[in-house]
């Protein structure tokens, strides 16, 4: 029995194989259930007591051996069974590839940023509000199209304490900042919203906005349209031109959406721009001293402006994306373009 065991044991000494299978042969063949080790285990049960001693301290060198011999063949062996040439130092370093930000965060990053510049905070608030905050105080008449179940996704209909529904707008956050907070104001909300509608190439139930908020005394409509030039000039570039078009939201007056000079086309007019010169990408306006009112700060004495930005919207003129469908299919292929510090 102590020849065998010096064989074997010489046998897995010299052992060099350097592929995945020949190394898992050896190890089966030495240490799987009808393999050598367990034949000479049965066999050193019959041998004389005398004997033991020394052939169960050779048993358990020659089982550490075939171990550590197949641990160390593992180690030099890659999964398609080539043997791994450590010594070569020229060869190319297999990087892990490095990620980079989706574009509507870099986009939300930036917008907060550019505000911050002007002075702004970043304020939050919960998705799923109540009819108050996210309608009533808002100035919402009770039968404005957005209460109706095809614009909005609502969680409960109570009678006493009014729906509860996910948010259609951040505007709910604006909301909360003024019945906590008395003036000077100045805050932008970002946050996800939602919406029911169909989705499309232009449209989708779930979105994101940055809506901005600045209330003191004496503010004026000039001192919006002057922040927003600012906003779209670091957005865009210095040559980009803004111009305001009259509109309706019911917690501003007077109301207005701005337009951009086209990017692409320099306003010359192209397909993205409709072929126009301009863009539209938010709706701004002065707050409604109705709004002002309900959340405790006297219209008599201060006024102010709101903004509202849709990320997705902002985005897809920032990088000519044509289908903001996109956004949310988390395509490698598509999310590989965008890199960013922001």
């Amino acid at each position: 029995m102590k020849n065998k065991i010096e064989q074997y044991l010489h046998e897995a000494e010299q052992f060099a194989e350097n592929s995945a299978e020949q190394v898992e042969s050896f190890r089966i063949r030495f240490l799987g259930k009808k393999g050598v080790l367990n034949d000479l285990f049965e066999d050193f049960k019959k041998a004389a007591p005398t004997d033991k001693k020394e052939l169960g301290q050779m048993l358990n060198t020659l089982k550490n051996t075939i171990q550590n011999k197949v641990a160390e063949l593992r180690e030099s062996t890659d999964t398609d069974g080539h043997h791994l040439e450590l010594h070569d130092l020229t060869l190319p370093v297999d990087f892990a590839e490095a990620g980079t930000r989706h574009p509507i965060s870099t986009v939300r990053n930036q917008i907060v940023e550019i505000f911050a510049r002007m002075g702004f905070t970043v304020a939050e608030g919960p998705e799923i509000e109540d009819d108050w905050h996210n309608f009533t105080a808002l100035n919402f008449p009770p039968d404005h199209p957005a209460r109706d179940m095809q614009d909005t996704f609502f969680v409960e209909h109570n009678k006493i304490h009014g729906d509860i529904a996910l948010r259609t707008h951040t505007s709910s956050v604006q909301v909360r900042t003024m019945e906590n907070n008395q003036p000077p104001i100045r805050q932008i909300f970002p946050g996800r919203v939602y919406r029911n509608e169909a989705i499309s190439a232009r449209a989708h139930c779930m979105f994101h906005q940055v809506e901005g908020l600045y209330i003191d005394r004496e503010v004026s409509f000039a001192d919006l349209k002057q922040a927003l030039l600012v906003f779209a000039r670091e957005m865009f570039g210095a040559e980009t031109q803004i111009r305001l078009r009259p509109s309706y939201f019911p917690f501003t007056e007077p109301s207005a959406e701005m337009d951009i000079s086209c990017n692409i086309c320099g306003g010359k007019g192209c397909n993205i721009c409709k072929y126009t010169g301009w863009v539209e990408v938010l709706g701004c306006g002065m707050v409604d001293p109705n709004v002002l009112e309900n959340c405790g700060i006297d219209s008599k004495t201060y006024s102010g402006f709101a903004f509202g930005i849709g990320i997705e919207r902002m985005t897809m003129v920032k990088y000519r994306i044509n289908d903001l469908r996109l956004y949310f299919e988390n395509d490698v292929r598509f999310l590989r373009q965008f890199e960013s510090v922001y």
